[in-house]
């Protein structure tokens, strides 16, 4: 007759537990969260804003 392994409505892996779902969850969120551009104008513009030598307050006499 029909396996049980055929049934489509059956997961092929045990079922997540609710630590991994909320992980899963959390990874998801944060993926879905809007991300600032990449490269271009907007990076040169962003290490523009920090004065020489600001990010190395050692190497000032």
């Amino acid at each position: 007759m029909s396996d049980p392994t055929d049934d489509p409505q059956v997961p092929a892996e045990p079922t997540e537990s609710p630590v991994q779902r909320a992980l899963r969850l959390k990874q998801a969120a944060i993926e879905a969260r809007e991300k600032p551009p990449r490269g271009g104008r907007f990076q040169r513009e962003q290490a523009a804003r920090i004065a020489t030598g600001k990010s190395k307050p050692w190497m000032s006499r």
